[in-house]
């Protein structure tokens, strides 16, 4: 044919142009590019056009979106978590800071009210554990608690980031750093069990692509782990 897209430009194209959980804006997308290649041939500036990555900035402008990496940096008080979203799944970076002179819980970063429930159990589950955990009781009385998950434009709901805010508030406290190489997901109780959650497979193929190869999941979730690619599954820890 007269227009040739090279593979790479196409994964190019669909991880920062496009972002649904189907193939319809990606082939409008790339419709875009037919249509200027088409007109370039009319035109007789070309016989022929061949698009590659270093093409597709000119042919559609800045890129709409940019991948998730992992932190490479991960102080005290953050943890990776992984949500699934209508587009498919993402990470969630969980931060957590003390607050001198204050008390009570402040929850930021546009989260539902499910979401917001599983701050306050982690909270709450690592408080009542403060001897087994080898916490000071006293910070949970004379510090306030801010827990933030960033990209506060986008709505966060759901149970799923439990662990990740329990594993958050226990390096806040305990002053131990969360594996950057490790991305969690499950809901926790007050009793400490992590219940299974949903978007196994969307969730770890977003932290596979985000360069993490450890992930954590609820046991009961194991059955899931078989609709991952195999490929990708081959790579995890």
């Amino acid at each position: 044919g007269q227009l040739e897209i090279t593979d790479a430009a196409l994964m190019y194209i669909a991880a920062r142009y496009t972002r649904e959980a189907g193939v319809r804006q990606l082939d409008r997308t790339v419709g875009r590019i037919a249509r200027k290649a088409a007109l370039k041939i009319a035109q007789g500036e070309a016989d022929r056009v061949r698009v590659d990555v270093a093409d597709i900035k000119g042919l559609l402008g800045a890129p709409r979106f940019y991948p998730e990496e992992a932190r490479k940096e991960m102080p005290t008080g953050v943890a990776t978590g992984m949500a699934w979203t209508e587009t498919g799944g993402q990470l969630l970076f969980i931060e957590a800071t003390l607050l001198p002179g204050s008390s009570g819980l402040t929850l930021t970063g546009q989260l539902g009210e499910v979401m917001q429930e599983s701050a306050r159990a982690a909270r709450s589950y690592l408080w009542s554990h403060t001897t087994e955990f080898g916490l000071d009781p006293q910070m949970f009385k004379n510090y306030g608690i801010h827990i933030h998950v960033p990209a506060g434009a986008i709505p966060k709901d759901g149970p799923s980031a439990g662990i990740a805010m329990t594993s958050a508030l226990a390096s806040l406290m305990t002053g131990r750093r969360v594996r950057n190489d490790t991305a969690m997901t499950g809901e926790i109780t007050l009793s400490g069990l992590v219940f299974p959650v949903g978007g196994i497979k969307e969730k770890v193929l977003a932290a596979h692509r985000a360069g993490l190869r450890r992930v954590v999941l609820p046991a009961r979730n194991e059955p899931d782990t078989e609709d991952i690619p195999e490929d990708v599954f081959k790579e995890l820890e």
